[in-house]
C-alpha cells in the first residue's frame, strides 16, 4: 500500500493518524493540512467498513488500530456502522480552506458525510 510519509518516523506517522481517526469519528470534522486529511481518509474508511461488517475480529482490528480507545470504538459500531449501512464507500468529505498563517500550509476540513 502506497503511503506519504508526512516528514515523520513511522510510530509518530502511525501513532499521528490513528489520533486523527480517533478525533474524526468521536467529532465528525477535524481542520488539518490537506495532505494528512488524503492519508486519514484511507484509515477512517477503513475503519468503518470494519464496524459495517461488525464481527469480533472486525472489532479488536478498530480497537488494535485506534489504540485500545473503547469509546471510539463503540461509537464507531454503534452509531456510525447503521448510519452508513447502505452506503458503499466514500464516508468522508475534504473541503479545502485557506493556507496557514505560518507557514502556508495547504489546509482543510475533513468531515463524515
Amino acid at each position: 500500500m502506497a503511503y506519504r510519509k508526512l516528514g515523520v518516523d513511522t510510530k509518530h506517522r502511525r501513532s499521528m493518524l490513528a489520533n486523527l481517526t480517533k478525533d474524526l469519528i468521536m467529532n465528525g470534522k477535524i481542520v488539518t493540512t490537506e495532505t494528512r486529511a488524503k492519508e486519514v481518509r484511507k484509515f477512517a474508511d477503513k475503519m468503518i467498513t470494519y464496524a459495517k461488517k461488525g464481527d469480533l475480529i472486525s472489532r479488536r482490528k478498530a480497537l488494535a488500530f485506534l489504540q485500545n480507545d473503547t469509546v471510539a470504538v463503540k461509537k464507531l459500531f454503534d452509531e456510525l456502522a447503521p448510519k452508513y449501512a447502505t452506503r458503499n464507500g466514500g464516508y468522508t468529505r475534504i473541503l479545502k480552506l485557506d493556507e496557514r498563517v505560518g507557514d502556508n500550509a495547504l489546509m482543510a476540513v475533513m468531515e463524515l458525510v
